[in-house]
């Protein structure tokens, strides 16, 4: 089966807001999601975003931009969750010990997001987590056991890496076929390059 590569980050606003878009996107064009959860604290100073914006644009890229996309989309938004600044390791890894069980983990993703800007949860929180598991249908006790393993651990890092390797600049990312869509204001495109693929080739030399 064709996939879409998925590069984001559990506590991430923007592919919150795509999250139901993009998996509705995937469905429709029978096209399996290669999730592929990244440090994005850690691919945001290789890139050198976090210095990049001036207070001026961070606070309108994520108060004003987030909170019209969020209406367009018609999904509720926290400006802020409250717990956003803890540690991302677990909850990203969380998702990648589910890929490793070799369960869908398309609906654990999704409730994790919206768990986080909806509902304000902590998803450092391993009962937390451990009970968003479980409103999916997965065994929350298992995953969180494989999360802190050493090769859970190594799959996140090469995310990261691969990432930064491939210029991935931020959270959600799309790549189809190849093809890279950086943030969900692109789903449309990302929806016609399933079906019709654009012309050129990216990378470029």
């Amino acid at each position: 089966m064709a996939t879409i590569e998925y590069f984001y980050a559990a506590y991430s606003g923007y592919a919150y807001i795509g999250s139901r878009r993009f998996m509705d996107i995937a469905g429709a064009a029978g096209r399996r999601i290669d999730h592929r959860p990244f440090d994005l604290r850690v691919l945001l100073d290789a890139v050198g975003r976090h210095n990049s914006r001036s207070p001026a644009h961070r606070k309108y890229f994520s108060g004003r931009e987030i909170e019209r996309w969020a209406a367009a989309r018609g999904v509720g938004i926290l400006a802020r969750p409250t717990h956003h600044d803890n540690d991302i390791t677990l909850p990203n890894c969380v998702l990648i010990a589910g890929l490793h069980q070799g369960v869908d983990i398309d609906a654990l993703a999704h409730r994790m997001l919206e768990s986080h800007w909806r509902d304000d949860s902590d998803l450092a929180d391993a009962e937390t987590l451990a009970g968003l598991a479980a409103e999916v249908g997965l065994d929350g006790a298992a995953l969180l056991e494989a999360a802190v393993t050493p090769d859970v651990m190594a799959a996140y890092e090469a995310n990261t890496a691969e990432a930064i390797e491939r210029s991935v600049f931020g959270s959600p990312t799309y790549f189809v076929d190849g093809d890279m869509f950086y943030g969900q204001d692109h789903l449309d495109l990302v929806d016609r390059a399933c079906e019709t693929p654009f012309k050129g080739e990216w990378p470029r030399g």
